[in-house]
């Protein structure tokens, strides 16, 4: 279905362009009109239904509520053209799957200011659709009606104002003929003289009389048992809203021949009113009520409320009770009248990509071929984020330029239209406004949240503004609501010609207030933990960076999430001014948490690459720049540059900062590293939970084959770690656990991997996790089959990759193991050859010495390690640990 656009035919002088007024598909839409109105056709035909029942629950009316331009006033138009019966369906909707009888009757009235519509004109609009249609007076609407009208509009004849109003052009002149009709025929059944015109008063008066006596001579209007009660009372707009009840009775009498079904399209409907003042809403919902054989679709920007019991004394009818189907949301599909599902609230989604670039297809049309090239098009739609309110700015964009001579290229439109923050902010309150335009500075919020950013000291802005079909809500979420996206990119980027645009000091305050805000939530809430840390900082980040604001409680929140070993990623949206340079302290935090982040799926020596480039700025305060130089150090030392990873460990240590302990257990490390066992020893009892000291004794038993206080320490480390809710270190003592009894308890080690495995899940740790993979493999050394030497293989490619020496040391060492137990020297030897490559540099020259220990093969020369027990000692243990594992069944056969 297409109409003319005329703003675009008077936009260019090119005769040739054929400008139309494109409709996307809407079929989900269609499918909930055809199910809503097939359930209202069924309820009504139905023996029990009562048109004069006052209290019954109504399911006559389907709201269809969405964010301006997103096509509810087309949809509106569509639905009307598609009810007529006539062909103007859309071909992709299909026939209807109601009944051919009884008839349909559409009737749509806009309610939009600019309209001029008042409560008397759409009470005019439904009877001469009706009067139109049916040919035939309604009597009991028909006097009630005219009684109003000479006491509201004496001198002024109905016939004159309709002529003038627009409304007999539209629907004919048959209501005025009709309505003298009824009322001669009263007249004549009360015996009444006189000119009908000037005894209306008279007629209506003797009829009142006459209904109360039940005389049989007006017997036909007898059975309409409100009809008195309205002829008494004052003939107001008040009397005028319940007249509809009337107009209810009369079609239900009408003979099956004459029978139909209004089906009501009300558009625009935001502009009934607002949430103080609801006078116009009261009285349409009046209309509702009192005629439920009529149906009634809306469409507007706001869901209807009527099921809310809060609105009790504002509205008539109000409540869940009342309005069922009000209470949720309608999705496609046929369902049973009144049945689950039933849902009449549908929020109007955003185009497709598939329907955006249809419908800027067809908008403009020149030589049967689009006038908007399919880039073009692939780029605005991009932009429109599915808004068809974008696409038809677009298009008045594309015409402008071309009438500027220019040719209108993809740059042409990488830009926002304030016409869209004004048809945003169209009908919000002022308080709604400051709260949007602060809301959009966040990916995502909650009510606390928006109301603390915008600064104010109450909730109930924020509530209204969430009902709103421009804010999304996902209750899963971390924080529940989000702007539609290009509402957001528009509201903080475009220029703003709005009565009540914010400056760039109010920008920056709200800016503020929001990174304050986050900040505060982060400190005080309990529950999401973690999740809550991350989502604080993303946003934080990103505020602080796009406004430069000062880091204050993401120094704190930057410590948090490094303490844990968990390694989120940390991916925030693009800079505002569209750079990528490091320049503010955010940027540089943000770039810093990201390497540490990125670094578990990168090789370390590009991780140090990384943290010298943000420590070379000179942006980060001092206490994070004790963060990138701790990391630093230990990339270092996962590259085996012991003494560049020493330097930055003791330069940290000595600091006495936040990390000086985990600086200290680096240390330790490095002392392990050059073989220095006592001094490593000493420093470990030192250490404590701070600088994970049992951690690092494991570390240290491990290497000299103490097997037994080496899993006491790691189930320590463990424990500790657990009763500290850290789970990130749990992984990492679990998984030197598992490594520790894979060489001495195979069938023990089976449950410590498992389980190993189970922590892990859900963090991003690269090398507990090729611990983890390593221990799997001690445990299985001594099988039989190619299956160790592919896993270990692959383990080798993937260690190379990150670049992380420890690891390829224990690889390396798994397979002395396993090639030992199997009676394999040569491979063996190949082993120990590759340790001897890794360990060149002197770092971790202990490894070739355990190979040796584990092999019982000669050592080339002296050991450089200080062993705390001694070198017999220690040889004794790992050799042990090789005739352990030679008497476990299957092993080596």
């Amino acid at each position: 279905m297409a109409g003319r656009d005329l703003r675009a035919l008077f936009s260019t002088n090119d005769r040739q362009v054929e400008a139309g007024e494109a409709f996307t598909n809407r079929q989900g839409q269609w499918q909930i009109v055809q199910a809503a109105l097939g359930e209202h056709l069924g309820r009504t035909a139905g023996a029990g239904f009562d048109v004069e029942d006052l209290e019954a629950p109504r399911s006559n009316v389907l709201v269809f509520h969405g964010v301006g331009g997103i096509g509810k006033t087309t949809l509106s138009r569509t639905l009307e053209a598609a009810l007529t019966g006539t062909g103007s369906r859309p071909v992709r909707w299909g026939e209807p799957s109601w009944p051919a009888r009884p008839a349909l009757l559409p009737v749509r009235i806009d309610l939009a200011r600019s309209a001029g519509v008042d409560f008397e004109r759409v009470v005019l609009t439904l009877r001469l659709a009706l009067a139109a249609h049916v040919g035939r007076p309604l009597p009991a609407f028909d006097i009630a009606l005219r009684r109003y009208w000479e006491h509201q509009h004496p001198g002024e004849s109905l016939e004159e104002y309709l002529s003038r109003g627009g409304l007999t052009a539209r629907f004919g002149k048959a209501l005025p003929q009709q309505m003298q009709s009824a009322l001669g025929d009263v007249a004549q059944a009360l015996l009444l003289p006189g000119s009908i015109g000037s005894a209306v008063g008279q007629i209506t008066g003797a009829l009142t009389s006459a209904l109360r006596e039940r005389r049989q001579t007006v017997r036909a209007l007898a059975g309409c048992p409100l009809l008195a009660d309205l002829l008494d009372a004052e003939p107001d707009i008040d009397a005028l809203s319940y007249y509809p009840y009337l107009l209810a009775w009369e079609l239900a009498r009408l003979p099956a021949d004459k029978a139909v079904v209004p089906v009501v399209l009300f558009d625009t409907f935001e502009d009934t009113g607002d949430r103080t003042h609801r006078d116009l809403e009261r009285l349409l919902q009046r209309v509702v009520w009192l005629m439920p054989n009529a149906f009634f679709i809306v469409t507007g920007r706001s869901r209807l409320q009527w099921a809310d019991p809060a609105l009790q004394g504002q509205l008539d009818y109000t409540g869940p009770t009342a309005w069922p189907g009000l209470t949720q949301q309608a999705v496609p599909g046929p369902r049973p009248a009144d049945g689950p599902g039933n849902g009449r609230q549908v929020l109007i989604g955003d185009f497709s990509p598939q329907d955006c670039d249809t419908y800027l297809a067809r908008r403009l049309v020149k030589d049967g071929q689009p006038l908007i090239g399919a880039e073009l098009r692939a780029v605005i739609t991009d932009r429109s984020h599915g808004l068809p309110l974008y696409l038809d700015l677009a298009v008045l964009r594309f015409l402008e330029l071309r009438r500027a001579g220019h040719i209108p290229a993809p740059a042409d439109f990488d830009a926002d239209f304030p016409a869209l923050i004004t048809r945003t902010l169209a009908d919000l309150t002022p308080d709604e406004r400051h709260i949007l335009r602060s809301v959009s500075l966040l990916d995502a919020f909650d009510l606390p949240l928006a109301t603390a950013t915008a600064g104010l000291s109450h909730q109930a802005a924020a509530a209204r503004l969430v009902e709103r079909p421009f804010v999304r809500e996902n209750p899963y979420a971390l924080w529940p609501y989000h702007l539609h996206a290009l509402i957001r990119s528009t509201l903080r980027t475009a220029d703003d010609a709005t009565d009540d645009r914010w400056t760039d000091a109010d920008w920056q305050a709200a800016a503020e207030r929001a990174l304050a805000a986050l900040g505060e939530q982060w400190r005080t809430t309990s529950g999401p933990g973690r999740r809550l840390l991350v989502g604080c900082l993303r946003q934080g980040l990103a505020l602080a960076r796009d406004h430069r604001l000062d880091l204050g409680w993401l120094t704190d929140a930057a410590y948090a999430y490094t303490d844990d070993y968990v390694w989120e990623p940390l991916p925030l949206p693009a800079r505002t001014d569209d750079g990528d340079e490091l320049a503010t302290p955010a940027d540089a935090l943000a770039e810093l948490l990201s390497t540490l982040a990125r670094r578990q799926h990168e090789h370390r020596a590009r991780t140090a690459d990384r943290l010298t480039t943000i420590l070379d700025t000179g942006l980060l305060p001092a206490e994070l720049t004790e963060m990138a130089l701790y990391y630093r150090a230990k990339a270092h030392r996962d590259l085996g540059q012991s003494a560049a990873s020493r330097d930055g460990m003791r330069q940290v240590a000595d600091g006495g900062g936040r990390l000086a302990p985990d600086a200290a257990r680096g240390l330790a490390h490095l002392a392990r590293a050059a073989g220095d066992f006592p001094t490593a020893l000493a420093t470990a009892h030192t250490l404590g939970w701070p600088g994970r000291g049992q951690r690092v004794l494991g570390d240290i038993h491990f290497a000299h084959g103490d097997m037994a206080q080496a899993a006491a320490a790691y189930t320590a480390a463990r424990t500790e770690a657990e009763q500290h809710g850290n789970t990130g270190e749990q992984a990492i003592a679990q998984a030197h656990l598992a490594l520790t009894l894979a060489f001495t308890d195979p069938a023990q080690a089976n449950a410590e991997v498992t389980l190993a495995e189970q922590l892990l899940a859900g963090l991003d740790q690269r090398a507990t996790t090729l611990t983890t993979q390593i221990a799997a493999l001690v445990r299985d050394a001594g099988t039989p089959g190619p299956d160790i030497e592919e896993r270990a293989a692959l383990l080798r490619t993937e260690i190379t990759t990150a670049g992380i020496t420890a690891a390829a040391l224990l690889l390396e060492l798994a397979l002395v193991l396993h090639h030992t137990v199997r009676g394999d020297t040569t491979a063996a030897q190949g082993d120990i050859a590759r340790l001897e490559e890794l360990t060149r540099t002197g770092n971790y020259a202990y490894y070739v010495d355990i190979a040796h220990f584990i092999t019982g093969l000669p050592a080339a020369g002296p050991s450089p390690a200080h062993w705390t027990d001694g070198p017999q000692t220690t040889r004794q243990r790992w050799r042990t640990l090789v005739t352990a594992r030679h008497n476990t069944p299957n092993a080596g056969s």
